[in-house]
């Protein structure tokens, strides 16, 4: 079965005399640093209305200031220069968060309307993540080298490699 090529190239993202794709990362990026911003920021210090959103989905309080700590930790390390596999781990982290809270509202019986805001910002971190430039991107994985894959150290691009038996 042949590949499957989802990179999704439109003309408004691949432009190369008005750059409109940083415009678009820059834009997505604030949005997303903001809302990470103020919510985490909210949460660290145990606002009221967390307090009860987190007591009607049944969550103990001292998660509060956790995912409050981690939502200002990842932003700053998305925002910053550098640091291309911490912003993996913090793109992964704002996903899982807030894929975890859209179904958290949607399963304490709240609604779509209640689970909107949460998916949004899952959007947001999934654009932003896709749309970084490369400067902010993990460097592609080294091709084996010969004397790897003669010693069986390394599999041909694509195929994994079990434990000799």
């Amino acid at each position: 079965m042949g590949s499957f090529d989802i990179s999704f190239r439109t003309p408004l993202l691949t432009m190369k005399n008005n750059h409109p794709r940083p415009t678009l990362f820059w834009t997505v990026i604030g949005l997303l640093a903001f809302g990470m911003l103020a919510g985490g920021t909210a949460q660290l210090l145990r606002a009221q209305v967390n307090v009860d959103g987190m007591r009607h989905l049944g969550y103990p309080l001292y998660v509060l200031p956790l995912i409050g700590a981690w939502k200002l930790a990842g932003t700053a390390v998305i925002l910053l220069p550098g640091w291309q596999r911490a912003k993996e781990w913090a793109y992964a982290g704002f996903f899982f968060l807030l894929t975890g809270a859209t179904a958290s509202h949607l399963a304490s019986g709240e609604g779509v309307a209640r689970a909107l805001p949460a998916f949004v910002f899952a959007c947001l971190a999934v654009a932003s993540w896709w749309l970084r430039p490369a400067g902010r991107r993990l460097p592609a994985a080294p091709e084996p080298t010969a004397q790897a894959a003669a010693l069986g150290l390394a599999a041909p691009h694509g195929q994994l490699q079990g434990p000799a038996v």
